[in-house]
């Protein structure tokens, strides 16, 4: 099931101004489980940054668990990309997904999930080769990596000589949580970073709680 409108509907919330959308496919972190990673990330992350480098780890907004990243893609694209999110979401089950261990790469800090159940890593396989099969996507050679980005890193004093030291820090204690669905985002880029914006979120099937559905209502609603 579907929330936000028809793929028609769709497409006024992406930018007028352009015949291309930049787009991507993702798991939203429930609002509780946002909340406290972003406690755990100002606590245990950025207030470990020395002063020094506090321009250069930039705290991400808006946690979401990617599934696929299609880069810029043609407007008209996107109805046929809602649909596959749609189908592939209908045939996957509310499944939990559980903090593992944080991880940095050379641009940004992640926080590495857990799927217990193997059912994120199916939602993220199906997306893959539908999204291809109608010519939107291909498919990277590494496995996919359930994972959420709370950190970027800013490469302005590479050319300085001066290095930073590697974030060492546990896994968030969030315990597991269950994504409310799958949803289609447009990112849009600013001075300050990437702004992403939800334009159609698909409810995992077959049965859905009462505050599972109202989650992604609201999702929704603020984005």
């Amino acid at each position: 099931m579907t929330k936000g409108g028809s793929a028609g509907g769709t497409l006024e919330g992406g930018d007028p101004r352009g015949a291309t959308l930049r787009l991507f496919l993702a798991l939203p972190v429930p609002r509780r489980a946002a909340e406290e990673l972003e406690r755990w990330r100002d606590a245990e992350l950025l207030a470990r940054v020395p002063e020094r480098f506090r321009d250069v780890v930039r705290p991400v907004e808006g946690f979401h668990v990617t599934l696929a990243f299609l880069g810029s893609r043609p407007r008209a694209e996107l109805p046929g990309i809602v649909d596959v999110l749609r189908d592939a979401a209908a045939e996957s089950p509310p499944f939990e997904l559980v903090p593992k261990r944080f991880r940095e790469t050379r641009s940004v800090g992640m926080v590495v999930l857990d799927d217990p159940s193997g059912e994120a890593t199916r939602l993220a396989e199906r997306l893959h080769g539908r999204l291809e099969e109608i010519g939107v996507y291909e498919r990277e050679a590494r496995r996919w990596l359930p994972h959420a980005t709370v950190v970027r890193f800013s490469n302005r004093r590479r050319d300085q000589g001066t290095k930073r030291s590697r974030l060492s820090v546990p896994a968030p204690d969030l315990g597991a949580f269950v994504p409310s669905g799958a949803a289609a985002f447009v990112s849009r880029l600013h001075p300050s970073g990437a702004r992403y914006e939800i334009l159609e979120i698909a409810e995992f099937e077959p049965r859905k709680s009462r505050v599972d559905r109202a989650e992604a209502r609201r999702l929704k609603d603020e984005s």
